[in-house]
């Protein structure tokens, strides 16, 4: 199989038969959300996160990394655990609160096709208020 075969099977993994063409082969959303000042959840904003996305953005410009997109996101529900990423197709999510970590991202994942764990979020890291709602929820206090 040629190059250009191998990473056009890639692209289409998980797509139904007739599906267009993926327009990029990985989509990063970074949750830019900014709540009020004092909010009890925070933001990822106030954790500096429009500069890591634009340095994510312009350091992935630098690399050469192709078939990417790096866009901002409204509020993504991590508010806690910010600043906050998920990368498409695959649904990965990062916390990355530095540069070094944005670099990290960037290599591993976006550039060789793996993974940082030290940074991904998995889905029992809920932040504190959403493991409340929840333990409320089974506990027969909220609807």
């Amino acid at each position: 199989m040629t190059k250009i075969e191998q990473e056009s099977q890639a692209t289409e993994e998980g797509q139904i038969s007739g599906d267009p063409a993926l327009f990029y082969r990985a989509h990063v959303f970074c949750c830019t959300n900014e709540r009020p000042a004092g909010h009890p959840r925070g933001c990822c904003k106030e954790k500096g996160a429009e500069k890591l996305r634009d340095y994510m953005k312009a350091r992935a410009k630098e690399l050469g990394i192709a078939g990417v997109r790096i866009n901002s996101a409204g509020c993504l529900d991590r508010c806690e655990l910010g600043p906050t990423m998920v990368i498409y197709p695959e649904g990965v999510w990062y916390r990355a609160r530095t540069r070094e970590e944005i670099d990290e991202v960037l290599q591993k994942h976006l550039v060789e096709g793996g993974r940082v764990p030290h940074l991904m979020l998995k889905p029992g890291d809920d932040p504190p208020i959403a493991k409340n709602k929840v333990m409320a929820a089974e506990a027969g206090l909220v609807p």
